[in-house]
């Protein structure tokens, strides 16, 4: 009798927790659901949302999950999973074969080869101090100098620099102010392109590229004390040659020479720095390059197309939803990705760092560094979201993680596209969910 008792109360209890559970499943559910049916501001343009809880390795709440969304940056997260896959712990910066007292050498790709602020020099001394006649190897890059569908009107814009086999000093041009009020522009190598034109007039005092040339011309108006202004070169084979021996003091040949089977790897920098200037800041450009640091690794040319289509192939069969991807940096509007196809893609990165507090410290941090720092404000001092942004004109988006104040782990993927609002009243409103979600979880 007491076993039967025993028997029936554990029954009981069984029932009884799994149907507190399932109905506080479907709480949780039914409250996200209610933060998005009142928001007006996100019923007004179209939203994706998803979120996923880590622990339990389930779907909490999803929102147009299965639909193609705009993702802008976010396609870095793409990039960066691509390069956890294909690359080692260091960056490949050179490609090199030493015949007799010559010392031939190929790009590799690597954005981080004098960066202003990776500062790669490995390669540099290498090449500094070999004491051998150099040569670079150009034209083993077979892309163009813009992803599919950028839009050519940027190409004065900071955040647009051309793409190409041995990129130096960022590909960009920084012009400003010296402490005596004269325009100087570095690298100091383009200086000699640099000219006063009494025909440009722009509002304000700003540089402006020829689109075809390395022409650079300025107004004829005061320059303002602080001025600064970063704009990219044209580049070309023979650009890179002169600046080359501008920074090294030595000459560097130009030649025409497929790379050779024999040809030995040179790695510079530590492949987390530079995913961490990639994720944090938003680099297209670093983006754009270390997808050819990749062909590097595969492929006997540097070909950002091959890359992608390998990726897809090898490491990203099993998203949900086969990803339409064309560049690495997502300036291209031709990018789609859903956002349970970026979930996976989160899961997929945790499980190959295997550290989430090493993923975390590579990613923009809410209230901390990078894109988020203004966005959200954090919980005592401490962090609890770390997430990608993307954004273009009418689209922002976030993916990443967030821990709950009960330290529960989500990974999730916010998504918005075509409003006609500001970013910021859109942003603002994502935070105010987010902020929801871990103060009351």
């Amino acid at each position: 009798m007491k076993r039967k008792v025993f028997v029936i109360t554990m029954l009981i209890s069984s029932l009884l927790m799994h149907t507190d559970y399932s109905i506080a499943g479907r709480i949780k559910r039914r409250k996200v659901k209610k933060l998005f049916k009142h928001s007006q501001l996100l019923n007004s343009h179209f939203t994706g949302f998803a979120l996923y809880d880590l622990d339990n390795k389930k779907m909490v709440y999803a929102q147009n999950e299965d639909k193609y969304f705009t993702p802008a940056s976010n396609t870095k997260l793409f990039t960066y999973y691509t390069c956890l896959k294909m690359l080692g712990d260091s960056i490949p910066a050179l490609k090199y074969v030493i015949h007799g007292d010559s010392l031939i050498f190929w790009g590799t790709g690597d954005p981080s080869f004098l960066h202003s602020d990776l500062k790669g020099i490995k390669a540099f001394n290498f090449l500094k101090n070999s004491h051998k006649k150099l040569f670079f190897a150009a034209g083993n890059y077979t892309g163009d100098i813009y992803g599919d569908g950028w839009a050519w009107n940027d190409y004065n814009d900071y955040y647009q620099a051309e793409i190409n086999e041995l990129p130096v000093e960022d590909n960009v041009a920084l012009l400003y102010a010296d402490k005596n009020d004269s325009l100087q522009i570095q690298p100091a190598g383009l200086k000699k392109y640099l000219r006063l034109d009494s025909t440009y007039h722009p509002h304000s005092f700003r540089v402006r590229r020829d689109f075809v040339s390395n022409l650079f011309i300025y107004p004829v108006m005061p320059l303002p004390k602080k001025y600064r202004q970063e704009i990219p070169w044209k580049t070309s084979a023979d650009l890179t040659v002169s600046l080359l021996q501008d920074t090294l003091k030595d000459t560097v040949r130009l030649i025409t020479m497929p790379l050779t089977a024999d040809a030995q790897t040179l790695y510079d920098e530590k492949a987390d720095t530079v995913y961490k200037h990639m994720l944090q800041p938003s680099d297209n450009f670093i983006a754009e390059q270390l997808l050819l640091v990749c062909s590097s690794t595969r492929f006997k040319t540097l070909n950002a197309d091959s890359v992608i289509s390998y990726s897809k192939a090898h490491f990203l069969n099993d998203l949900p939803d086969a990803p339409q991807w064309v560049d690495g940096s997502g300036l291209s509007r031709q990018n789609l990705f859903t956002p349970r196809s970026i979930i996976t893609l989160l899961c997929k990165i945790l499980d190959e760092v295997k550290s989430d507090s090493l993923v975390h410290s590579l990613m923009p941090t809410g209230g901390i560094v990078g894109t988020i720092k203004k966005a959200y404000k954090t919980d005592n001092g401490q962090p609890f979201i770390w997430a990608k942004t993307g954004s273009l004109n009418n689209n922002y988006n976030q993916s990443g993680y967030f821990i709950t104040r009960k330290g529960k782990r989500f990974a999730f993927s916010f998504m918005n596209n075509n409003f006609i609002q500001a970013d910021s009243q859109v942003r603002d409103e994502m935070v105010k969910l987010i902020t929801f979600l871990h103060d009351n979880y």
